[in-house]
């Protein structure tokens, strides 16, 4: 291939971190040649598998989620789709890339969110062990209500990445929301922890992915045996895991935003992933209504303007 030398005197980026005190990589637009890392998975001859759970009523996101996906997750290389759900009738027929595969999964379909989210890494956790290390190489575990809204490719690969929440990224550390309760398996002091992670992507080598799910479904039982409950559930354990097992990748916040825009944070370049905006209380279920408001209720008031020397 042919492609510039790279300068040791010349950063990629000079506005941002770009890899973490434990020599972990950043992700950020500009820190990558993905020609040079599409080779490389190439000759690993990798196979990605890509889970999401589309239960209840988020079943009406998921065409938009595969549509979008085959258009810009991991083009070029081999996918397994892993769609777990509790209405396998409706999971809608999409034309999928050569190379590209889909296995529906029932799950049971549970009355609380909180209920899902647990159960969400107690069964990426079996699967993983019975039937994702036989069938792929690398695990991306992302929500449903999102879309792909730009390349996301094999430069988020590693053996264990996870993604810095859009909204929290500018803040302290003790500003986080994690859980601050000790008596949850979830806590995290005031004076500890390194970037707020989001669940929504999260993944890595199948093995990695395997041992995250199955401490993180094995904290939350516990938590619920001492009738507590973490503050943003799975998350909280994810970024209780994820601060005592650094992840060898970081993905920044291009990678899930909250569409919000992008010249009041100029060091956000592209968004790639993108968090559907939808009405919490009515799900609505056409395209048009999902992306009329968000309602989730936890994204702090986003800064005025970030400067161009955030670190």
């Amino acid at each position: 291939m042919a492609y510039g030398q790279p300068q040791l005197l010349k950063p990629s980026r000079n506005d941002v971190l770009v890899v973490t005190p434990w020599l972990a990589p950043v992700v950020w637009e500009g820190t990558f040649n993905i020609h040079i890392l599409n080779q490389q998975f190439r000759q690993q001859n990798a196979t990605i598998g890509l889970t999401v759970f589309a239960v209840k009523k988020y079943i009406i996101f998921l065409k938009l989620f595969l549509e979008t996906a085959e258009t810009y997750f991991m083009v070029g290389h081999r996918v397994n789709y892993y769609i777990f759900t509790d209405q396998p009738k409706h999971v809608p027929q999409i034309l999928l890339q050569k190379g590209r595969q889909m296995a529906i999964l029932r799950v049971q379909s549970y009355a609380r969110w909180q209920d899902i989210s647990m159960h969400r890494m107690e069964v990426i956790s079996i699967f993983s062990q019975r039937r994702f290390l036989r069938e792929v190489d690398y695990l991306v575990c992302a929500d449903v209500d999102m879309k792909f809204n730009d390349h996301v490719g094999v430069e988020i690969l590693s053996s264990l990445f996870g993604t810095i929440h859009p909204g929290f990224f500018w803040l302290r550390r003790d500003a986080f929301p994690y859980e601050r309760r000790p008596q949850s398996q979830a806590y995290i002091p005031q004076d500890e922890g390194d970037f707020y992670y989001m669940a929504a992507l999260f993944g890595g080598s199948v093995p990695e992915v395997y041992r995250l799910t199955k401490a993180c479904h094995e904290a939350m039982m516990i938590d619920e045996a001492g009738h507590i409950e973490a503050i943003w559930h799975e998350e909280s354990h994810l970024n209780k895991y994820l601060l005592h097992h650094k992840p060898t990748k970081v993905l920044s916040p291009e990678y899930m935003w909250n569409n919000g825009p992008l010249n009041l944070t100029p060091c956000i370049k592209r968004s790639r992933f993108v968090i559907l905006q939808k009405d919490g209380k009515t799900m609505r279920t056409n395209d048009e209504n999902i992306e009329k408001g968000f309602g989730e209720g936890r994204w702090p008031v986003s800064p005025p303007h970030l400067p161009a020397t955030l670190f």
